[in-house]
């Protein structure tokens, strides 16, 4: 089995004493060791009373907060009895009085692989933040669920900077999040003092089910791993109206809209996967109701994508060429989503979802296959020479 970063500071007596003095904790619900203990109560054990604030990305501590721009309030924990400062909130970034009286923090969040995820921005800004007053920072790493072996989508054009997107970088990035804090301190010109803790028995190709570790929730619409193994393609259809299966009991997994007839569409959308040479993946027609969110408590039809194979499923390229294939079937039914949208409130969502407006021109042209191709590969080189220069496995 996989043992995680927070798993090695509990065991490594060298890893404890290089802690010193007050401490802070990034973290959230996904933020647990082998057994399911969550990391609140190993770094108590651990540190004691030197543990003395709790901070919490988007979604909370608790990774109860749905949607986006949605914030959460500071408070006290009942619990613990230690301040939770929100990072989702009035701030992305902490403040200084949020930071005083800390002499080290540790981030310990659970990424999913996918560029637009913003767990990774919260750890960067805490790595600023903390960077600018002196405050090491000790970053405890997970597994990416979805491999750190397979690249995929355009990297981000600066032009489409936003808080679900601040440097370039893929759509499916392949990193670790011990790795991205790598990549920032390295090429992305963040200034902190970093120590990454590494886990023990990873392997590039490995998936969250390889690694035996158990799954806890990140946020609110990922329950399960295999909604994770989607994201990089489904999490485009939050730039749309059609439904990503929010209000479902497998939200990102069920992408679907009343007026979508599934069964006709599936006709044309097989030949267009077996053409682009899409495998490890099924299209399961599925009629369900929203309970909330988009068209909730309408009737939909639509698609669960079940992964077959992940080491050859390709999520960006198969959430494109549905996204394509919905424009079309759907004609004026189908929408763009329109600002504001996490935090950018003049470009359209698709756009900084994308990190370009070219594949959005692609789909609305129905352009061809070899375009996409084309699209998918923009940046690619340069970000590959920059990410193999920081793999820690």
């Amino acid at each position: 089995m996989v043992k995680t970063g927070l798993d090695i500071l509990s065991s490594n007596k060298t890893a404890q004493q290089d802690i010193k003095g007050n401490i802070g904790y990034l973290c959230h619900a996904a933020s647990i060791d082998t057994n399911i203990q969550h990391g609140i109560d190993v770094l108590q054990s651990i540190f004691g009373e030197r543990l003395t604030k709790l901070f919490s990305p988007q979604h909370g501590l608790s990774a109860d907060v749905q949607d986006n721009m949605v914030e959460s309030d500071h408070f006290e924990h009942s619990h613990y009895h230690l301040p939770v400062y929100s990072l989702y909130s009035e701030t992305r970034k902490p403040t200084p009085s949020m930071l005083d009286n800390l002499d080290h923090v540790i981030i310990d969040l659970q990424d999913v692989g996918t560029r637009i995820y913003t767990y990774i921005y919260t750890m960067i800004y805490m790595m600023e933040a903390c960077g600018e007053l002196g405050i090491p920072v000790t970053v405890l790493d997970r597994p990416n669920p979805i491999d750190t072996v397979h690249v995929e989508g355009n990297v981000l054009d600066m032009q489409y900077r936003s808080f679900i997107g601040r440097y370039p970088m893929p759509m499916r990035h392949g990193l670790t999040i011990g790795e991205v804090a790598q990549m920032a301190t390295t090429h992305w010109d963040v200034k902190c003092e970093l120590n990454v803790i590494k886990m023990t028995g990873y392997d590039r190709q490995m998936s969250f089910f390889d690694t035996g570790l158990p799954w806890v929730l990140p946020s609110p619409n990922l329950p399960t791993v295999d909604g994770a193994y989607i994201f990089p393609g489904s999490v485009l259809f939050e730039g749309t109206n059609i439904s990503e299966g929010r209000g479902t009991s497998r939200g990102l997994e069920i992408i679907g809209h009343p007026d979508i007839k599934h069964f006709d569409l599936l006709k044309t959308l097989t030949p267009m996967f077996r053409e682009a040479k899409l495998e490890g993946f099924v299209l399961r027609p599925v009629t369900f109701i929203p309970t909330f969110q988009k068209h909730h408590g309408i009737p939909c039809q639509g698609y669960q994508v079940h992964v077959t194979d992940l080491q050859t499923f390709e999520p960006w390229k198969v959430g494109q060429i549905l996204c394509k294939a919905f424009y079309h079937h759907l004609g004026q039914a189908f929408q763009w989503k329109q600002p504001p949208y996490e935090y950018e409130y003049n470009l359209l969502p698709i756009d900084i979802l994308n990190g370009t407006d070219q594949v959005r021109q692609w789909i609305e042209s129905n352009g061809s296959l070899s375009k996409l191709e084309e699209l998918d590969m923009i940046g690619r080189g340069d970000y590959l020479k920059q990410r193999d220069q920081i793999l820690i496995y």
